[in-house]
């Protein structure tokens, strides 16, 4: 039976196939796995102090340490719930399953340095960046990359293609097909750089973040610098200096805002590109087998964008909840964060189906340059703010006056009414000339991408 039919949420159902890679960083097991992983290494980096107390400890063993996170299974993670089912405290469950594993590989003598001095929100936080950190360069990244590359790729194939622009939905000085799509690769590219400045960071250091009780412990070790070595060795994660119990999740807000002006941008290129399959200056490829509409046989609906920018906007909404309420906690924690932070998966899932597809609308595209044209020929009036910005250079006597009284509102303006115009101008017969050479499809300024 298929499972999906029944599933709460479309990117669990519907959407399945597309995000089923992300259930590897943000399903439950996932998630136990990594916060086996942190226990695990954290283990490892206390023998590498070395603590008094671990200083027998075979580093032989290590190899086998992390395959518990390495060879992780599904029969792993459902034991991590059974204890949870008991502990009903799901980092201290993985904490007992680690042990558990120690008693199995004789090494139960070491076994209360697992979580030694560490509250659960060391083991959490961390773990839920590192699966953010992995989905994104792994998963959602790509496909940014494969969007940016294809934009710019169009773009230099389409760059002096001209085509009526539209100001305030009105025909406007002509501009290109390429320079166009050129204007979303430049502000990806800005945003995307952005990005790369935002740590993928943590929080580590007991139960209010001042190691109160690896201090007690062991007051003469530096735990300060042996837990930022740590996170940056063993995690890949920069630690934060100074916290509360929690991860004021700064950084990972700034993430989702920046991820949120991406799909924006997104979003903007959906609209645009849609409205261009409107106005018939994009075809699309048609596939034979698929149905434009249940209704109208004809249609081969923009149906690629129309999802794209639906489940960008749902990314946004979400994106825009998580970093506006993770960073706020009452005193030195409340629990708010515990249970809202396990949803980062979810925008990140609409993302991942918005991408796709854009990616599969972008591959249809074919440009209509017969109906470029036919715009620009229907459309000489534009050409009015050339010539009246040529006769203010000659020092002619009112021309932007001039021609608007000759094109504001008037539907018969064509190359024949504009050259008899020129023809009644006292100036220069060079003046003349440069002004019949301007038309629609050249009177397209600097095309530099």
């Amino acid at each position: 039976m298929d499972t999906s039919l029944f599933a709460i949420s479309p990117i669990d159902g519907r959407y399945r196939k597309s995000v089923e890679k992300l259930s590897d960083y943000f399903s439950e097991a996932a998630i136990i796995r990594y916060r086996v992983w942190v226990e695990v290494d954290y283990f490892i980096a206390l023998c590498g102090i070395p603590l008094p107390a671990l200083k027998p400890f075979n580093k032989r063993n290590f190899s086998k340490l992390r395959k518990i996170y390495t060879t992780f299974m599904p029969e792993d993670a459902l034991r991590v719930k059974e204890i949870e089912q008991e502990t009903n405290h799901d980092v201290k469950a993985v904490e007992y399953f680690v042990k558990e594993k120690f008693d199995l590989f004789g090494m139960g003598a070491y076994r209360e340095f697992v979580h030694f001095g560490l509250t659960s929100q060391d083991i959490n936080n961390t773990a839920f960046t590192m699966a953010m950190r992995d989905a994104w360069e792994q998963v959602v990244e790509p496909l940014l990359v494969e969007v940016h590359y294809i934009l710019l790729y169009k773009s230099a194939d389409w760059q002096l293609v001209p085509m009526l622009a539209h100001t305030h939905g009105q025909p406007a000085s002509p501009t290109t097909v390429g320079k166009e799509l050129y204007v979303f690769v430049e502000r990806l590219s800005q945003q995307m750089a952005l990005l790369e400045t935002i740590p993928f960071s943590g929080k580590f250091g007991g139960a209010t973040g001042n190691f109160n009780a690896h201090q007690a412990a062991y007051p003469k070790i530096d735990w300060i610098d042996f837990s930022n070595r740590f996170l940056f060795n063993s995690l890949g994660l920069e630690r934060l200096q100074t916290t509360t119990q929690i991860d004021h999740y700064d950084n990972m807000a700034a993430f989702f805002d920046n991820l949120k002006r991406i799909n924006t941008i997104l979003i903007d290129l959906d609209r645009d590109v849609w409205s261009y399959i409107s106005m018939e200056y994009f075809r699309q490829k048609v596939k034979r087998s698929e149905t434009g509409s249940s209704t109208m046989p004809h249609k081969v609906n923009p149906i690629d964008f129309e999802n794209s920018e639906g489940n960008l906007g749902v990314a946004n909404a979400l994106f825009e909840f998580l970093s506006a309420k993770l960073p706020v906690s009452r005193l030195q924690r409340d629990l708010t964060d515990s249970t809202v932070i396990r949803n980062i998966g979810v925008p990140l899932g609409h993302m991942v189906i918005g991408l796709k597809s854009l990616l599969r609308g972008l591959d249809k595209l074919l440009l209509n340059e017969k109906k470029l044209r036919q715009d620009l020929n229907a459309n000489w009036a534009v050409v009015s703010e050339a010539i009246q910005t040529i006769l203010r250079r000659e020092g002619y006597p009112n021309p932007y006056e001039a021609l608007k009284e000759l094109t504001r509102g008037k539907d018969t303006i064509n190359r024949k009414t504009l050259h008899a115009f020129i023809d009644n101008l006292k100036i220069k017969k060079s003046v003349r000339e440069e002004l019949k050479k301007i038309s629609p499809a050249n009177y397209i300024g600097i095309i530099k991408l």
